[in-house]
């Protein structure tokens, strides 16, 4: 499992709003020159999370993008999916999808499960205001 730019550019912008988060709205030029990503590109990842209804924006002077609830509501797990689709490593894991028709048969099918779990588990495990703190303690 690899996580795409555009998943990692979609948690980064996250978190450059929430370190600024306020009734202010920050104009797009601005996300983009702080995180070095050209605004076409940045355009399609705020879009994405606006539609989402992660953002608020405001066109016009004054305008721009802001969190659309503080930073503690967003769960990490929840923006990546957003950005990336279902995170499991293998089809047949993946919540809500249809059986395998190999499952009577598939020794690994537990592992896969459990792999899917630990990943979602963790990912879910933190929300944009715990990444903004600081490090990440590796024994939460």
């Amino acid at each position: 499992m690899k996580i795409s730019t555009k998943g990692r550019y979609g948690l980064r912008v996250m978190t450059d709003l929430a370190t600024r988060y306020s009734d202010e709205y920050i104009a797009l030029k601005d996300i983009a020159i702080r995180l070095d990503i050209t605004i076409k590109y940045l355009e399609q990842i705020v879009a994405t999370l606006n539609k989402a209804g992660y953002l608020e924006s405001m066109r016009g002077a004054g305008g721009g993008y802001r969190l659309a609830q503080e930073p503690s509501k967003y769960v990490v797990g929840d923006i990546l999916r957003t950005m990336e689709g279902n995170f499991s490593p293998v089809e047949c894991a993946a919540e809500g999808m249809s059986e395998c028709p190999l499952v009577d048969s598939c020794a690994s099918l537990s592992f896969w499960k459990g792999l899917d779990d630990a990943v979602n588990s963790y990912i879910d495990s933190y929300t944009l205001d715990q990444l903004i703190q600081g490090p990440i303690s590796k024994n939460k």
